[in-house]
Formats: C-alpha cells, sequence, structure tokens
C-alpha cells in the first residue's frame, strides 16, 4: 500500500458511504473503511476520530460557507435577505456528485437512531454558525437565531429535494429550490398570526 495517496479524507468519505449503504453503519469497521479507500487505519485516525466522524466531514466548510456568505450579505440586508445569501452560498458549493452521496448518506442517518442524534447536533452546530455571522452584521441575538433556524430549515427541506430527484439532468438547481423552500417559510410566519 502506498505511503501517500492524495485525496485520502475524500476516498475515506466516500469508501465509508459506500459501506454504510452495502451493509449497514453499525457493520461497517474502521479498517473496512480504510481498506476500501486503499489506505491504512492509522491514516483514517488521522483524518477522523471514529467512523461516526465521517458523516460530519463536511461540517466545518459548510459553517464557513454559511458564515461568509452571511456576511456577504449587502449593506442594509433584512436578517433574512443575509440567511438567502448565506444559503446560497452553502448551495452554490454543492456538486453533483454530492447529491449522489447525499442521498446515501441520508438514508444510512435515517436507518440509526445514534446517528440521526448526531445529525442534529450538527445542526445546532450550522446554526450557531450563522447566528453568529448575522450577530457580527448588528442583527440582535434572538432575531439572528430566528433567522439562522428559519434558514436551515429552508436548507434541509431544500437540499432533501435535491437529493431526492431521480434525474440530476433535469433537476432544478438546489439554489433554486432554497429560494423557493425560503419563500414557502417566509410564506408560512404570515400565516401564524
Amino acid at each position: 500500500m502506498p505511503r501517500w495517496m492524495p485525496d485520502a479524507r475524500e476516498r475515506l468519505v466516500g469508501a465509508a458511504i459506500q459501506l454504510f449503504s452495502e451493509q449497514g453503519y453499525d457493520a461497517t469497521t474502521v479498517s473496512q473503511i480504510a481498506e476500501r479507500a486503499g489506505l491504512t487505519r492509522s491514516t483514517f485516525h488521522r483524518h477522523f476520530g471514529d467512523k461516526r466522524d465521517v458523516l460530519a466531514a463536511g461540517q466545518d466548510m459548510l459553517a464557513g460557507l454559511l458564515r461568509d456568505g452571511a456576511v456577504r450579505a449587502p449593506a442594509g440586508s433584512t436578517p433574512l435577505a443575509a440567511v438567502e445569501s448565506a444559503l446560497l452560498a452553502a448551495a452554490g458549493a454543492m456538486t453533483p456528485d454530492m447529491r449522489e452521496r447525499g442521498s446515501r448518506m441520508h438514508a444510512v442517518i435515517a436507518a440509526s437512531a445514534e446517528l440521526r442524534e448526531r445529525d442534529q447536533l450538527k445542526h445546532v452546530g450550522l446554526a450557531a454558525a450563522l447566528a453568529e455571522a448575522l450577530q457580527e452584521r448588528g442583527i440582535g441575538p434572538r432575531v439572528a437565531e430566528v433567522a439562522a433556524e428559519m434558514g436551515l430549515l429552508a436548507f434541509k427541506n431544500a437540499y432533501a429535494l435535491w437529493i431526492e430527484q431521480p434525474d440530476a439532468e433535469d433537476a432544478p438547481p438546489l439554489e433554486d429550490l432554497v429560494r423557493d423552500e425560503l419563500d414557502a417559510l417566509r410564506t408560512a410566519l404570515g400565516d401564524l398570526d
């Protein structure tokens, strides 16, 4: 086995998702993931603490995209306009291979109570990052938290629609789905009173 190969982290994520899909999360070992990726266990542990961490591999990148998108929103943007800017920045970074992986990962997470709990913790971390970016724009904490949660709900709904598209060629772009979901939530907010 070569001592160094490029894209080890990405290969480990791909191997893990394949194995989780094929044989289930609980039945998959770190050794199997490393072997499928053509790497060693020690390489796996240089990138991830355990196999659960593989499923949160993109969380830091996503949090950074959300933060940067909110910060780059035009001056004077409403809280939801800043959130939309954040969501569109994140959506724009999603690649076609992420659609297929996302679908498989969603099924793996849905089948495990442990992973669903971890997914909720991921949501909390993303909401906190987005709310913090909104507060840096001068938005009060309570409004920032509500706007961030609403934005992440829109993103979650749009992402679920995006990964379920049977034909990626005909599917609407994730950015369009994000806008539609955010508009639907804005409408729903108006119906609350």
